[in-house]
């Protein structure tokens, strides 16, 4: 009994101590961000503010109807994204992990080709701009992401060690369809699958830089991450030419604080959703681990 107390209290320590390690930096990243430009010259990087300033969020959003644009960009890519390319992720697992599907072995293959080989981007982009004529739409910052073939193989993994084949049985035999079965049986069961495929797209399509930078010149059209990309680049050609800077004023652009405050409003809402999310996500990605 004894032994038990110490281990339960090392264990406890250990996880106090993880658990410091991880908010600690998010803190200072807050705290800089709430610092002036003065204060972290003198200071440097401190978890308390040494002079609160609110100058780098300011700058941020002094343009912030196109922020707020961006804003709402970003949150329908990811919802529709997400959404849909989940749907269709367990949709195709689902087939893969039957094991009477008749072409289960070339569709799997053909799943394990394309994690090991592509087309390239140049074609990739030909395809999506030349055939598709995603361009300049919002579609296309949407369809690039809907398939990902580890996410496929992940949740094919976790349907084939969770679903009872004899619920799926019981089902033919009461007249269910597959369609019927998939909606009322494999989904409720499959909810800590489902949910870490969908936290993976959710940050897939909220992190997303990339697509915009090749398809999109409408600025009405720009993702949050697009915009905080340029900011970003804006402020660090600012602060390495000094010349530059001090013929336009741009001396004044809180440089680090603003750096900080770009990263809590990328990733602030995704700090909110993890949450509901997290109860799902260690059974999920743990369950569908376990064979291949």
């Amino acid at each position: 009994m004894h032994k038990n107390i110490k281990l339960e209290t090392f264990l406890h320590a250990f996880f106090l101590v993880l658990c410091a390690c991880s908010i600690i930096p998010l803190l200072l990243v807050i705290s800089v961000s709430l610092t002036s430009e003065s204060g972290i010259v003198s200071k440097g990087y401190t978890l308390l503010p040494s002079e609160l300033s609110t100058n780098a969020y300011e700058y941020i959003f002094k343009n912030g109807n196109s922020v707020a644009r961006a804003y709402g960009v970003t949150i329908i890519n990811t919802i529709t994204g997400a959404g849909i390319s989940t749907l269709l992720t367990a949709l195709f697992a689902y087939g893969l992990s039957k094991k009477d599907f008749r072409w289960r072995k070339i569709f799997t293959f053909y799943v394990f080709f394309t994690m090991l080989f592509n087309g390239g981007t140049v074609a990739w982009y030909i395809v999506c701009t030349k055939w598709l004529n995603l361009s300049n739409t919002i579609w296309a910052m949407i369809l690039p992401y809907l398939m990902n073939a580890w996410n496929i193989i992940i949740l094919r993994t976790f349907f084939s060690t969770t679903i009872p084949d004899g619920i799926i049985e019981s089902a033919k035999l009461d007249g269910a369809g597959e369609f019927r079965i998939f909606f009322q049986l494999v989904l409720p069961i499959s909810l800590p699958g489902i949910a870490t495929i969908a936290l993976f797209q959710t940050l897939a399509y909220w992190n997303d830089w990339w697509l915009p930078l090749l398809f999109i010149t409408e600025p009405k059209l720009y993702n949050l991450q697009f915009i905080l990309q340029n900011m970003m680049n804006n402020i660090q050609k600012m602060s390495e030419n000094s010349n530059y800077a001090l013929s336009t004023g741009a001396m004044d652009v809180p440089s680090e604080s603003a750096r900080m405050a770009l990263c809590i409003i990328a990733t602030g809402p995704i700090l909110f959703v993890y949450p509901f999310f997290q109860k799902y996500f260690i059974q999920g990605l743990t369950v569908g681990a376990i064979k291949g």
